[in-house]
């Protein structure tokens, strides 16, 4: 399969890194509206032998390409809506041999924006896939795989999971801007770990739909990067488009899902993200519990660890970890992230499924259920009530961290 890539940023990175380890695909283009970048995209996609691979000077180039069999929709979110709906045009017309598309997550900023986005990939009859890692990360496969297969048949089934990420802060200056990203931390992560927490309670083979969303309770922070020494410094980074002083977002959530099996019993899901966090690096923790049972997973306790004195200095980086904070002390080491964190299996997954004409298990459908979850935690962090998603109002509604100019109101 020949993927076009829209997108040559962070993210992009990463998914490439994870093709290395890809049978089946070929990395053929690659878009983005700053040359310098997507050259060095496709040059790095060629070093890797995962080309050839071209970097192209319009989306409509991309798109009209006659190597492009897929496109890995990686670009910032204010733009997903607007180049869904060019690929729709193209396909549509005929100009594109494009027959499916995975769009990396949240699949909105909102979710009348994400209900768009499912209207037209499935008006063009694409194929089409929701990016969301977490629930391809190996651990996560392997520890829903044990305890489904060993400990439900004999104490039935799990009642609750636990998903927290958190880090320092993301590296583009558009995440820290609440119009252009949809919001903060509850935007860019809670999504993440939401439905990660949904797969692990969802049985083996089931939908995700087998599972039906009751209510949420939501509560976000301002808890770091809105403080004025802070926010100093993401200006001075980033320039004057990231003022979190007289425009902040949120860089703490937490949530608290109410969901009912297929026989009508509660379950529950708990999950907390920050941006606020300091610690070796990327942390993500997840388990999930029963009555007889627990599965936990830390991404900073991995089997190797390094001890470096403070003797041995050197420039920052994140060569160990990822968002990784420091560079002396006792760091761990994850050997893989792109495996860890489970793009690799994701990438794999998602060529396999379009190759052979199957049903990813993550599709737009999934990415506007998670929207609207999360646009559920929004409204309940500003009322201060839990929100039940059957009753609540959320096809217009934006969340209060992306409706400019906050600091008027």
């Amino acid at each position: 399969m020949r993927i076009g890539f829209i997108g040559s940023g962070f993210i992009a990175r990463f998914h490439l890194k994870s093709f290395d380890n890809i049978r089946n695909a070929a990395i053929s283009g690659v878009y983005s509206p700053t040359p310098a970048k997507r050259a060095a995209f496709a040059d790095t996609a060629n070093d890797m032998e995962l080309g050839p691979c071209t970097a192209h000077a319009t989306l409509e180039a991309l798109l009209t390409a006659p190597d492009v069999d897929a496109i890995w929709l990686l670009a910032p979110n204010d733009t997903r809506l607007e180049t869904m709906r060019a690929i729709h045009a193209a396909v549509k017309s005929g100009r594109s041999n494009v027959r499916a598309i995975a769009c990396e997550k949240p699949l909105g900023r909102n979710l009348a924006e994400a209900r768009e986005m499912l209207r037209l990939v499935k008006d063009a009859g694409l194929s089409h896939g929701y990016l969301e890692n977490q629930v391809f990360a190996a651990a996560v496969e392997r520890g829903k795989d044990v305890i489904w297969r060993r400990a439900v048949p004999a104490a039935g089934r799990p009642y609750l999971a636990r998903a927290a990420e958190e880090h320092s802060g993301p590296h583009e200056a558009w995440f820290w801007q609440g119009d252009r990203q949809g919001g903060g931390v509850m935007s860019d992560m809670m999504c993440h770990s939401v439905e990660v927490g949904r797969f692990l309670l969802t049985r083996p083979g089931a939908p995700r739909s087998s599972l039906k969303v009751k209510s949420v309770q939501g509560s976000i922070g301002y808890l770091k990067w809105s403080r004025a020494q802070h926010a100093a410094k993401l200006r001075s980074e980033y320039g004057a488009s990231v003022d979190l002083l007289r425009h902040p977002v949120e860089d703490f959530a937490r949530a608290t899902i109410t969901l009912e099996d297929e026989d009508g019993a509660p379950l529950v899901i708990e999950a907390s993200t920050s941006w606020a966090y300091v610690g070796a690096g990327l942390r993500i923790d997840l388990s999930l519990l029963g009555s007889e049972y627990a599965m936990e997973f830390s991404s900073l306790n991995p089997a190797l660890k390094v001890f470096l004195s403070r003797q041995i200095q050197g420039g920052g980086g994140e060569d160990l970890v990822e968002k990784q904070n420091a560079e002396q002390g006792l760091m761990p080491i994850v050997e893989d992230e792109a495996g860890t964190y489970g793009y690799t299996a994701e990438n794999r997954h998602m060529v396999e499924c379009f190759r052979h004409g199957r049903t990813p298990i993550e599709t737009f459908e999934d990415g506007v259920e998670v929207v609207r979850m999360v646009m559920g935690l929004y409204l309940s962090a500003e009322t201060g009530r839990t929100v039940d998603l059957d009753s609540a109002d959320l096809e217009s509604y934006v969340p209060g961290p992306a409706r400019l100019p906050m600091a008027a109101e």
